[in-house]
């Protein structure tokens, strides 16, 4: 039996069971004609994806880091500053809310507050002190941290790293 797509999109000469095995190649598909709109949302689990395939957080299962950000906490000096970020991806910016304190403002709202995060700091002496990075709050489109050092003062640090996964 012949299968034929005509020129309005129709595909005939099919049975219930759909398609044959491996009848369909990536060279018979357009270029672009999977995009992200046609993908069910939270199919997409381990997918080899490369960086420019830009698939919507959306479509992927709860495996991935929805916002991540390296700064300097020295240079951040203001509400909505973006001077102290190094990279980032979902973060727009991050407000000094004083010495060590600060809000991270993600570009994407989180779908609730029950997101987990990561994060390292220090001021590159490996050895002098021990930092701690606190959590203060959250909502859906922040997040609110404290970093001290080994004496309970809260410092800004030049060496800040969180992930959030969600």
């Amino acid at each position: 039996m012949a299968i034929t797509i005509n020129g309005t999109g129709s595909i005939t000469g099919l049975t219930a069971g759909g398609l044959p095995d491996e009848s369909v190649t990536t060279d018979d598909l357009a270029a672009d004609a999977v995009t992200s709109g046609k993908i069910a949302s939270g199919t997409i689990v381990d997918a080899d994806v490369n960086a420019s395939a830009a698939i919507a957080d959306s479509k992927l299962t709860g495996t991935t880091c929805k916002a991540w950000v390296n700064f300097d906490g020295t240079l951040v000096t203001n509400p909505g500053s973006t001077t102290g970020i190094r990279a980032s991806y979902n973060v727009s910016s991050i407000t000094d809310n004083g010495a060590g304190d600060y809000t991270l403002n993600f570009t994407t709202a989180m779908p609730d507050t029950n997101f987990a995060y990561v994060c390292s700091v220090g001021d590159g002496d490996h050895f002098s002190s021990v930092r701690a990075l606190s959590f203060i709050s959250s909502t859906t489109s922040t997040l609110r941290i404290l970093a001290e050092n080994n004496s309970g003062t809260n410092v800004d640090e030049p060496q800040i790293g969180i992930a959030i996964f969600r």
